[in-house]
């Protein structure tokens, strides 16, 4: 017999703008079908991280310091929505799956459907996913600018193939209890 534990189901990076810069979308565990499939379609999940705008921004004009926002809500009875701000104004959310992966009975660290996650085990997404962001500026051939321009609209998506490459390494490593990613 098999239970299912949390996984990351999207890890997305907004722009200062508002703007999308990043999404990366995971597959979940299907029962029915015993295969893993996206629980939702690339347009959902873009949807999902733009309804996480407006509670940023209410939860930055109740506090002066930017940082671990935690849950940021409910979506279903399945997925939940996590955030971080990081001081620049670049928002980091990761949409968690509550039934997403699969393991064998009597597997260690199994969380119950209903269980919830505490905000301090996805700290390590956030941690890494910050450090890849800041490698990603750390590159002379990488331009900020471009993917936040100073008029305020727009702005093109990340490309990069290396943090494209680091945010599924976080996406498919996390399992909560894990510590470092």
């Amino acid at each position: 017999m098999s239970a299912a534990i949390p996984s990351v189901a999207c890890l997305g990076v907004i722009g200062r703008n508002n703007n999308p810069l990043h999404i990366s979308i995971f597959p979940s565990y299907d029962p029915l079908a015993n295969a893993f499939t996206p629980i939702r379609n690339p347009l959902q999940f873009s949807l999902l991280l733009s309804s996480t705008i407006d509670v940023f921004d209410l939860r930055s004009k109740n506090s002066t310091a930017s940082g671990d926002y935690g849950l940021l809500h409910a979506i279903d009875d399945r997925l939940a929505a996590y955030g971080f701000e990081t001081n620049t104004g670049v928002r980091m959310v990761c949409i968690v799956d509550m039934r997403g992966r699969r393991v064998e009975a009597g597997g260690s660290g199994a969380v119950g459907v209903g269980a919830g996650l505490r905000d301090a085990e996805l700290k390590p997404v956030f941690r890494a996913m910050q450090s890849a962001y800041v490698r990603l500026l750390q590159n002379p051939f990488y331009d900020p600018d471009e993917h936040a321009p100073l008029g305020g609209k727009g702005g093109k998506r990340i490309t990069s193939k290396k943090f494209g490459d680091a945010m599924k390494r976080i996406g498919e490593a996390w399992t909560p209890g894990v510590t470092t990613l």
